[in-house]
């Protein structure tokens, strides 16, 4: 019994043997352009960026709140390339934020210390000591 197999065996073998392929692949090693390197780490920054920004409860809210899932807008920038990442992210950078108001605070100030002051002028108030009202 074992001769009877050991024929259909050693062929079973040789013809695997005859498929595996034993060919080696040859390593490429080249310099890599510094230009090459930063470009590709702001793409990595940019794709980041972006996730980060999609991932925020606030924008993900809004997103519910237009009917966008959230799950497939984090696939779907996944799937982005990198000039429109590029984009996005500039985008980002050009739109007016939030921040934390210091702007509109001193804004606010101005304004305020502007009317008091036109009014103090004008007779109408007397905040500031400095101000010589016109009759």
């Amino acid at each position: 019994m074992l001769q009877k197999m050991i024929k259909p065996m050693s062929f079973f073998l040789v013809f695997s043997f005859l498929l595996l392929d034993l060919s080696v692949q040859a390593a490429r090693a080249q310099m890599i352009d510094t230009n090459t390197v930063i470009a590709a780490q702001k793409q990595d920054a940019s794709r980041v960026r972006v996730a980060a920004f999609l991932g925020r409860d606030d924008v993900q809210q809004v997103m519910v709140q237009h009917g966008v899932d959230a799950v497939e807008a984090q696939k779907r920038v996944a799937s982005l390339s990198d000039a429109e990442l590029a984009k996005i992210s500039q985008a980002m950078d050009q739109l007016p934020a939030g921040g934390d108001g210091i702007g509109t605070v001193i804004g606010a100030a101005v304004l305020i210390f502007l009317v008091l002051l036109i009014t103090d002028i004008l007779g109408f108030t007397h905040v500031f000591s400095f101000v010589r009202p016109q009759r």
